[in-house]
C-alpha cells in the first residue's frame, strides 16, 4: 500500500497517525507540505528515521524545490518526480491520503 502525507507534521498529526497505522512493507510518500516530515535535522527525523526499518519513504521533488527545501532530505528518502510518483501509485496497488 501507498501512504500519501500532504500536511506538514508540524501543524496536523497526519504523519504521526501514518506511522502508527502503516502496515510494516508499506511505502509513505511525502507530497505538498508533507514534504517537511522529510527533512533532516527536524523534531520529527529520528521518527522517520525509525520508521525507515519497516517502510520504504519517497518525496516529491517538485514540492521540495517550491519550498526551498530541496537538498535537506533524510538519507534513505528516495526523491522522485511527477512520473515517479505515477510509478508509485500504479506499483504500489491502494493509496491513503492522510489528511
Amino acid at each position: 500500500m501507498l501512504h500519501i502525507v500532504n500536511k506538514s507534521p508540524f501543524e496536523r498529526n497526519a504523519l504521526d497517525a501514518c506511522l502508527r497505522l502503516a502496515e510494516k512493507g508499506s511505502s509513505i510518500l511525502f507530497i505538498e507540505d508533507g514534504v517537511y516530515g522529510a527533512l533532516d535535522n527536524t523534531a520529527v527525523t529520528d521518527r522517520v528515521k525509525s520508521a525507515m526499518a519497516d517502510h520504504d519513504f519517497y518525496v516529491l521533488s517538485a514540492d521540495l524545490k517550491v519550498r526551498g527545501v530541496d537538498g535537506r532530505v533524510v538519507d534513505g528518502i528516495s526523491v522522485v518526480d511527477y512520473d515517479g510518483f505515477v510509478d508509485l501509485v500504479v506499483d504500489k496497488g491502494p493509496s491513503n491520503s492522510w489528511l
